[in-house]
């Protein structure tokens, strides 16, 4: 008895594999590779696209346990986040889910809160579970993939982030864009003296942006004071303001600072008002990724805007391709992020 399941058929059945074998003029073993995508003994493409075309004219779906049981691989994506807290996540999430759910799967996503021993249970929960595929949001620069994840031969993808050495398949974005986009603004106002407060160098967008000050600076001939540049292991409101506190309170303070993320540029609003300053007035602030809000708070935050949600459905599309096209080749994908101007940022003052 099939465990196929799909549309009502013409017979008021629910059509089979065999019914689209049938109609495809194939033999049944090659409309099951032919809809699974098999690696190990492919079918011709043409053969595959009268397939395809055929399951799709009498409404056939395959049945996802069905499919399991056969595969031993279940009909879910794991996807490892490294802080659901962090604004810049749900719309990775979101994207990610919206693309899986529509190729029929199932997202069991993990938390890891930024623990690399958290992160390496949650792997082994994720695995154990055979998921069909994993989405990482959580791997750091120069960490190489878990030997687990070799050994289970399971698609892997990384979000937001990439290896230096690993060639792992990644959406992310490419941030060398954003931040010239942000200092040119700031250097077409006047600024001379423009901070830099970074997020932590261990991911790869946060090296990065770092990279691309230092470059950017450089080739515009800005010679910034080294303190100028203050990149920790912390990305919240409170590292954004001690930093640009510490900054105010020095000599040659500057005046303009880019924010590696909305949140430290937040930071930086309060530091200037501890000082007894004005933002744009007396020191202008651009931050990072344009997280929700950012256009409500008083001055309304310049910021580089980051498109999360299509990073996570690149990410998701590029599993997906893993999973499904039989001569996949692993590649990555990068989005271009753009300079939103609002009115955190004005002239320089001097």
């Amino acid at each position: 008895m099939s465990m196929d399941t799909g549309m009502a058929g013409p017979d008021g059945l629910k059509p089979t594999l065999r019914d689209v074998a049938r109609a495809a003029g194939v033999h049944l073993a090659t409309a099951s590779r032919a809809l699974s995508d098999s690696k190990t003994r492919p079918v011709n493409p043409r053969t595959a696209a009268l397939v395809r075309r055929a399951a799709a004219e009498i409404g056939y779906v395959p049945d996802q346990v069905a499919r399991s049981l056969r595969t031993h691989r279940t009909p879910a994506i794991g996807v490892l986040i490294p802080d659901m807290s962090n604004p810049v996540m749900p719309p990775l999430v979101r994207g990610a889910e919206q693309v899986l759910a529509q190729h029929g799967y199932t997202t069991l996503f993990a938390d890891t809160d930024n623990d690399p021993a958290a992160e390496t249970q949650r792997l082994g929960m994720l695995l154990s579970w055979r998921v069909a595929g994993l989405i990482l949001a959580t791997a750091r620069r120069d960490q190489p993939l878990a030997p687990e994840l070799a050994q289970s031969k399971v698609p892997v993808v990384l979000m937001s982030r990439k290896l230096d050495a690993t060639p792992v398949p990644s959406a992310t974005v490419d941030e060398s864009v954003g931040i010239a986009q942000a200092l040119d603004h700031l250097i077409g106002l006047g600024h001379r003296r423009i901070a830099y407060l970074g997020v932590p160098l261990w991911t790869s967008a946060g090296h990065e942006r770092w990279a691309a000050f230092r470059d950017v600076t450089r080739a515009r001939g800005l010679a910034q004071p080294e303190h100028h540049v203050v990149v920790g292991e912390g990305y919240s409101e409170h590292d954004g303001e001690a930093a640009l506190a510490r900054l105010l309170a020095g000599d040659d303070p500057p005046t303009a600072v880019l924010a590696g993320n909305d949140m430290m540029a937040l930071g930086c609003y309060a530091a200037i008002r501890r000082a007894g300053l004005t933002c744009p007035r007396d020191v202008s602030v651009v931050g990072y990724n344009d997280m929700p809000l950012t256009d409500r708070v008083e001055p309304p935050l310049t910021t580089v805007r980051v498109p999360y949600f299509d990073v996570g459905r690149q990410a998701a599309g590029l599993l997906i391709e893993a999973l499904t096209v039989a001569d996949s080749t692993d590649r990555s994908v990068r989005l271009t992020p753009r300079l939103v101007v609002r009115a955190s940022t004005t002239t320089s003052p001097r």
